[in-house]
């Protein structure tokens, strides 16, 4: 079961996200919060997002704006580093709250309630049709990267905010999309080495033990696949349906995750 989760997440939403900016660890860190702790779930998304967005720099890497790259994923690496590393502060916290549903006990921590409330807002995003029309100056563009990176590092969830700030520097659709997976590489290089040398070696000997190698390996190559498809397509992909969809099925997940039960 865990294997069809993450793969279907992954291979869907890698397509229809290749055009968007965004999508794919939005989805992908919830998936993987439901068969493992919230911290080491944002660790594996974080891999496979990684690993995904180097076979995108492969496929579309060369239509990259180096000058907005520059700009937007400096600040952004930083940021991100600083986000992974309250992550990693408040994922040590003990509970705020527990209770117990039949034989399973459900616990409400910090990190749980603000990963919650983070993808309550980008859920939102998805949802409102004024959040649609939202972008931002683009002598904005550091700050922008400085804000993505904050929130890719703290809970994952970082396109959004990413597309939002770039879509506004005049680029065209394929330098859009080289630029959006360069900056994002970047910030996933940044994250990854503070979630290594913090919180992911806690969770290590439990993930393990789950299957986790085998499932971030999985969602790598059913990435991979989407991606490719999604170059294939060679057009804008429409993602105003699936983005109601996405939206209300992560609402769903942050009440679940901010109350305890996932």
């Amino acid at each position: 079961m865990e294997y069809v989760v993450i793969c279907g997440v992954a291979i869907v939403v890698s397509a229809l996200t290749l055009f968007s900016g965004f999508g794919l660890g939005t989805l992908l860190m919830p998936a993987f919060a439901v068969f493992f702790p919230i911290s080491f779930a944002v660790a594996a998304t974080a891999v496979v997002h990684l690993a995904n967005n180097l076979f995108k720099v492969f496929l579309v890497g060369r239509h990259a704006d180096i000058k907005v790259v520059t700009r937007f994923a400096l600040p952004a690496a930083l940021c991100a580093a600083l986000g992974a590393c309250l992550l990693g502060y408040f994922s040590d916290m003990t509970p705020i709250a527990h209770y117990t549903i039949g034989s399973r006990t459900c616990e409400v921590t910090i990190v749980k309630l603000m990963i919650a409330g983070l993808i309550g807002f980008f859920a939102l995003w998805d949802l409102l049709p004024r959040f649609q029309q939202i972008a931002f100056d683009a002598k904005y563009i550091t700050l922008g990267g400085a804000l993505s990176g904050f929130f890719g590092g703290l809970s994952g969830l970082q396109g959004a905010l990413r597309s939002a700030f770039l879509i506004r520097c005049g680029l065209g659709k394929e330098a859009f999309v080289a630029t959006g997976v360069v900056a994002t590489v970047v910030v996933d290089i940044s994250r990854l080495v503070i979630y290594g040398a913090t919180f992911v070696a806690k969770d290590a000997a439990f993930a393990a033990g789950q299957g986790a190698t085998g499932l971030i390996a999985a969602g790598m190559l059913a990435a991979f696949l989407g991606s490719f498809i999604g170059v294939r397509l060679l057009r804008k992909t429409t993602m105003r349906e699936v983005q109601g969809i996405v939206g209300v099925m992560l609402l769903l997940l942050a009440v679940g995750l901010g109350a305890g039960l996932v």
